[in-house]
């Protein structure tokens, strides 16, 4: 979108910025990273809500050891499922931008100020990728893989419920609900 806005006004200094968030320019990189991780917090922040779950663990007897009930426990979940979140979404960022980096590499030349200088004391393959072919990107390998294994587990919800012993030998898939 930046490159088109760019191509249509023709004003210079939009065409610098426009040439630096390119596909492949490192800031495209950061600004994918920073996107991946926002839109994975910001998520978690509307699907899971902390304060609800402390409050049907209330409700249910359950708790936390060492934690008490209610808002301490709230605090508690959000604590730690604002470093899970961070763990996942670095993991989700390197899966999504590893296969182009491999392909391409990082044209940390084209860097402002400092490219030149940092270019001379990389390794080429960092700059020019190693030329692997790789079908899928890390986004579209994500979604074959999440779409292969709710079909498994639809099939085998399916098989169990028609009471069939299930669709692998091994028993149940264990997916991402479970």
């Amino acid at each position: 979108l930046p490159t088109t806005v760019a191509t249509m006004i023709q004003v210079p200094w939009l065409q610098k910025v426009a040439d630096q968030v390119a596909w492949g320019q490192p800031l495209h990189y950061v600004l994918y990273v920073a996107g991946i991780i926002f839109f994975s917090y910001f998520y978690i922040s509307i699907i899971f809500n902390p304060a609800d779950l402390a409050e049907n663990m209330r409700k249910y007897g359950s708790f936390i050891p060492g934690i008490r009930s209610g808002k301490r426990t709230a605090e508690y979940i959000d604590r730690i499922l604002t470093r899970i979140s961070l763990v996942g979404a670095s993991y989700l960022a390197l899966v999504a931008i590893l296969p182009d980096f491999l392909l391409n590499g990082i044209r940390i030349q084209n860097l402002p100020w400092i490219g030149p200088a940092i270019d001379a004391y990389v390794p080429r393959w960092f700059t020019e990728g190693l030329g692997i072919n790789f079908y899928f990107g890390g986004t579209s390998l994500l979604i074959v893989v999440g779409v292969a294994m709710d079909t498994l587990q639809q099939i085998e919800s399916q098989l169990v419920m028609r009471n069939y012993d299930g669709f692998l030998k091994r028993g149940r898939i264990r997916g991402r609900r479970g």
